[in-house]
């Protein structure tokens, strides 16, 4: 167990991760879109559901799974809420990059609008019984 979670560790360890609510549709249809726009091929995407994500999380002891946030792993860093969304957003083509700009916006007023559209997103796009199975097209861009 310990080998492979050493193995499982090293093979992500220059990977861009996105983790995300695996039954939201809002979710599964943003990962569908970094997908088609990520052409250099850098993000690995896990459901928070999965055990993968919950191994990936036990680094981050101070954060617990949290199905109102995407979740985004760079550089050993973990991200959550408006911040992981614009550190993606930012290493997609453009026009999309330029919503980083974004950034600069003081940190309780995105995470204002985030929390807003979080809150109301199952309302407003729907909720899956389960959680998304990727394409055989796409099945390598999941851990």
């Amino acid at each position: 167990m310990i080998i492979f979670y050493f193995c499982f560790m090293k093979q992500l360890k220059n990977k861009h991760i996105v983790l995300f609510d695996g039954v939201c549709n809002l979710c599964n249809s943003s990962v569908q879109f970094i997908i088609k726009h990520d052409k250099k091929e850098l993000f690995l995407f896990a459901s928070q559901q999965s055990d993968a994500a919950k191994e990936l999380l036990l680094q981050f002891p101070s954060k617990k799974n949290d199905l109102d946030s995407i979740l985004y792993i760079e550089n050993g860093i973990l991200y959550h809420k408006s911040t992981a969304a614009l550190k993606i957003a930012r290493l997609l083509k453009f026009p999309v990059n330029c919503l980083y700009i974004c950034i600069i916006l003081p940190l309780f007023i995105r995470d204002s609008v985030y929390n807003y559209i979080s809150k109301n997103r199952y309302k407003w796009f729907g909720k899956k019984e389960n959680c998304m199975i990727p394409t055989e097209k796409d099945k390598n861009k999941f851990i």
